[in-house]
């Protein structure tokens, strides 16, 4: 996790969890989901029918595997992968939405193409939602400029450049983009987290 606190991190997933909620999803993709703090929320949910976590880190699937298992409504409609969101050999094509929260900072810059490709263009599902910070917030937790907020950040976009590339990707991959904020919004600064909610036209 950064440095914003668990209480912003909380807020974030129960968000994101509304939003899906509201989507009307049936089936979700969670791209990136580490231990599985947004799946606990999803499966509590028995409106969704299939529940795929999809995670780079053998230790945090684990970590989500054996939060799952005390979880009873988990077992059949969740399923765990290993592998990453940017390999669009998976077969992970034709859900209602998909979530990637606080994962893309986490991408090298020159690698984003591929989020692109594999992401929106092949997985193309119907509705997704991707938050991540917003550098221009970090001051208000302390940090120099240039400093990001967890030391595995490959970058962080402030707000006109994370604006820029969701509307790019989405034009160019078929969707439409609207954009929120999550946390406590500072009149110059802006919220500390930024999202982006990706819709494809009639879904």
């Amino acid at each position: 996790m950064d440095t914003q606190s668990s209480s912003l991190h909380e807020e974030r997933l129960d968000r994101v969890a509304t939003l899906i909620r509201a989507s009307g999803a049936r089936s979700v993709l969670d791209l990136g989901c580490g231990s599985g703090s947004l799946l606990r929320r999803l499966v509590r949910e028995p409106a969704y029918t299939a529940i795929t976590g999809l995670e780079q880190s053998g230790l945090s699937l684990r970590q989500a595997r054996a939060m799952l298992a005390e979880v009873a409504a988990a077992e059949s409609r969740v399923s765990l992968l290993q592998g990453s969101y940017m390999d669009p050999g998976l077969n992970l094509t034709g859900f209602d939405a998909a979530a990637m929260v606080e994962t893309i900072e986490h991408v090298s810059p020159g690698r984003l193409s591929e989020v692109q490709r594999a992401v929106f263009e092949h997985y193309h599902p119907g509705w997704l939602i991707l938050t991540t910070p917003n550098a221009e917030y970090n001051p208000l937790f302390g940090l120099r400029p240039g400093e990001l907020r967890d030391p595995d950040h490959r970058f962080e976009w402030n707000r006109d450049k994370f604006r820029k590339w969701c509307s790019s990707t989405a034009r160019q991959s078929g969707y439409q983009v609207r954009f929120s904020g999550i946390g406590e919004e500072d009149r110059e600064f802006g919220p500390p987290t930024q999202v982006a909610i990706f819709s494809r036209p009639g879904d």
